[in-house]
């Protein structure tokens, strides 16, 4: 090898060196991007899985309460609400010791 082809083959490496050098910068940039991006979304996670964690502490009450007046309002319109007779009318509207169980409860 000569001086000239030695000289032509550093420089042919020096500007591959260059092209990559570049293209590890861009693969930086969309990395440090990426982590930014998803820093951002970690924070808004967190955020919505404590609101719904709020939100599901109020919501069983609300849910429980509205569905014990449902089942109440069965009841008093002259049906069954206990495993044995639910939905059969109750006759003369008699009170039925298992649907009084079901009310009680909690």
């Amino acid at each position: 090898m000569d001086k000239k082809e030695l000289f032509d083959a550093f420089d042919g490496f020096s500007q591959n060196l260059m092209i990559t050098l570049a293209e590890i910068e861009a693969m930086k940039k969309q990395v440090q991007s990426l982590l930014e991006e998803n820093t951002a979304l970690r924070l808004e996670n967190d955020k919505i899985r404590t609101r719904l964690a709020q939100l599901e502490q109020d919501t069983p009450a609300k849910s429980s309460k509205q569905g014990k007046r449902y089942i109440e309002g069965i009841y008093h319109d002259g049906f069954h609400i206990c495993n044995d007779y639910y939905g059969q009318r109750r006759e003369n509207d008699e009170e039925c010791m298992f649907c009084m169980e079901v009310l009680d409860r909690e």
